[in-house]
C-alpha cells in the first residue's frame, strides 16, 4: 500500500509469508516507538543574542516523555523552564537540536505546520487566566472551536461537557468578574482541553491562587493526566505543585539537573 495524491492505494506486490511478518513486525515496532515517546528532545540548544554576549538558554537538552503523562518542569528563574514551555509550543526554534511533539519535527516544521499544530494539537493554561472579560464562562470555553469553524450547537455542546468535567456547569453564565480565581482557572483549563489537543501547556497554573484554589486545580490536572485526556507539561516554581505531578524535570542554568 502507498500513499497517491493524499490517498493510499492499494498495488504493493504480495510478499512471501516470512519477509511479510517482518514488515508488519518492523512496522509495529515503530508505531510502538512512536506511541512512548509523545515528546523528544535531542540535544536542543537555545541561544540568544545580547549586548553582554551569548546568553545560553538551554544547553544539549535531551528528553523523552510518554504520551498520558503529568511532567512538573522545576527550577529557579532564569534556568531555562520559559525557554522549554516556547518551544513546545512552536513558539521558538531551537539554535540547534531536533525536537518531535507527537510525530510532528518542531525544529524543521514551516510556519503553516506549526500554526496547525497549535490551532489542533496544542492547549496552553495561563498563569493569569487570560479569560474574555466580556465572555459568560462557556462562550470562552466554545471560543476556539467557533473561530476553527465548529457549528455552534457542537461547540456549545462540547464547552458544556468541558464545564462539567472541571466542575464548572452551575457557573456556565457567570461572567469573569463575578468568578473566583480557582473558577477562572478551572474555565481556562476546560478552554484549553476543549478542542482536544494532545498536549497541555501549563505556566505557572496555581502562581495567581491562594492555596485552597490551588488544590483544586492542581486536583482538576491529576484528573486530566489520570484521564489520559492530553500529555500535560506544567513549569511551576512551587514544591506542592510539583508534587502534583507523576514526573518531575527540574533543571538549572538551561541544563536537566
Amino acid at each position: 500500500m502507498r500513499e497517491q495524491s493524499g490517498r493510499f492505494v492499494d498495488n504493493d506486490p504480495i510478499l512471501p509469508l516470512g519477509q511479510h511478518t517482518e514488515v508488519v513486525l518492523r512496522e509495529t515496532r515503530r508505531a510502538e516507538n512512536l506511541a512512548v515517546r509523545m515528546i523528544s528532545f535531542r540535544h536542543v540548544s537555545r541561544v540568544y543574542p545580547s549586548p553582554g554576549g551569548e546568553v545560553h538558554a538551554l544547553r544539549d537538552v535531551s528528553l523523552e516523555i510518554a504520551p498520558g503523562t503529568f511532567c512538573a518542569v522545576t527550577g529557579p528563574s532564569g534556568c531555562g523552564k520559559s525557554t522549554l514551555l516556547n518551544l513546545l509550543g512552536g513558539l521558538d526554534q531551537p539554535t540547534s537540536g531536533e525536537i518531535s511533539v507527537d510525530g510532528l519535527a518542531l525544529h524543521s516544521a514551516d510556519e503553516n505546520a506549526l500554526t496547525a499544530y497549535r490551532r489542533e494539537r496544542l492547549g496552553i493554561i495561563f498563569q493569569f487566566f487570560n479569560l474574555l472579560p466580556a465572555m459568560t464562562a462557556i462562550e470562552n470555553v466554545e471560543l476556539p472551536l467557533l473561530l476553527r469553524g465548529d457549528r455552534a450547537r457542537d461547540a456549545r455542546a462540547r464547552a458544556a461537557e468541558m464545564l462539567e468535567l472541571v466542575g464548572l456547569t452551575p457557573r456556565a453564565d457567570a461572567f469573569p468578574h463575578q468568578m473566583s480565581g480557582g473558577e477562572m482557572q478551572r474555565a481556562a483549563v476546560a478552554r484549553a482541553l476543549v478542542h482536544r489537543p494532545s498536549l497541555l501547556l501549563a505556566d505557572e497554573p496555581t502562581g495567581n491562587l491562594d492555596s485552597d484554589n490551588a488544590a483544586r486545580v492542581l486536583e482538576l490536572l491529576q484528573k486530566i493526566a489520570s484521564q489520559r485526556l492530553a500529555t500535560l507539561i506544567m513549569v511551576t516554581h512551587s514544591p506542592e505543585a510539583a508534587a502534583a505531578a507523576e514526573r518531575r524535570i527540574p533543571m538549572m542554568d538551561g541544563r536537566l539537573s
